[in-house]
């Protein structure tokens, strides 16, 4: 008699919202984009330096305040797993679901102000202090990415990883106070500079301030997203290793049936575990 393995249906994954909180939120998300996009493109009036190319920057900053905003995240959420009081696997989860976005903002910050620094600089990359570490923690966090796939023990990777993202993070200072401790070809802080005196105001610096609420909406949204799929992969990894212990099992028992139903049933637990 042939046993026919299949796989019980779940219930999809549980987010860091509920279904319909995250819904609203990706419409409010894009909402708030096409705003940003009427704004930058038409509302605002050219630079009387920059010219049209200081239309970059209402992606360009917000981009970079999201690579900051993913990167302690995902330091905070690795040195949560780290402490045995707060010692969650979905800690770990987030950790790596914000480090992706965080690689994601970074390389659009590196692109974006390479677009700029081309009419402005007349070069698409200098060896500047700012620009340069900025693609340093684009590479250190890429590696922290490679580092989560390297098979091993769910604990013992969950560790490995918490304690890389936190050395990581060592950067982000040094990317931020760059233009500050060193003599660089880029600028002052806009915003945050040491006297928290913005250099833009008026429609631009409206613009400027949507963009970075977009693209924060536009991050804690993809996160949730992120974090679903992080769940239903650990639930699908671990259901097709006890379809494997199955085969194995039932290869060698007689009674196949039985075996069988249990391992669905086990397999449907432990999906439904990690959903939770």
């Amino acid at each position: 008699m042939t046993t026919r393995w299949t796989r019980t249906p779940t219930t999809a994954p549980a987010g860091l919202f509920p279904r319909p909180v995250s819904r609203a939120l990706g419409w409010i998300t894009l909402a708030s984009l096409a705003v940003l996009v009427m704004f930058g493109l038409g509302a605002t009036p050219p630079d009387a330096i920059q010219g049209d190319a200081v239309r970059l920057l209402y992606l360009h900053v917000p981009s970079a305040w999201l690579a900051y905003l993913a990167f302690g995240v995902t330091s905070l959420a690795s040195a949560l797993y780290l402490w045995p009081r707060t010692r969650n696997i979905a800690y770990d989860r987030i950790a790596g679901a914000s480090a992706e976005l965080g690689v994601v903002f970074t390389g659009l910050t590196l692109v974006m102000g390479s677009l700029w620094g081309r009419p402005i600089w007349g070069v698409w990359w200098a060896w500047d202090a700012r620009l340069v570490t900025t693609a340093v923690l684009f590479f250190l966090y890429l590696g922290y990415l490679a580092l989560r796939r390297v098979p091993g023990s769910e604990e013992g990777n969950a560790k490995r990883n918490a304690i890389a993202a936190i050395i990581a993070f060592v950067d982000v200072p040094i990317v931020h106070f760059s233009v500050t401790w060193w003599r660089t070809l880029h600028q002052q802080g806009t915003v945050f500079n040491p006297d928290l005196n913005a250099k833009i105001h008026g429609s631009m610096a409206f613009t400027l301030w949507w963009g970075v609420l977009a693209f924060t909406l536009l991050y804690v949204w993809l996160l949730d997203l992120r974090y679903r799929l992080a769940v239903l992969d650990d639930g699908l990894a671990g259901a097709e290793l006890d379809l494997a212990i199955a085969e194995r099992i039932a290869a060698d028992s007689p009674a196949r049936e039985p075996v069988a139903a249990t391992v669905d049933a086990a397999s449907a637990a432990r999906v439904e575990g990690s959903a939770r």
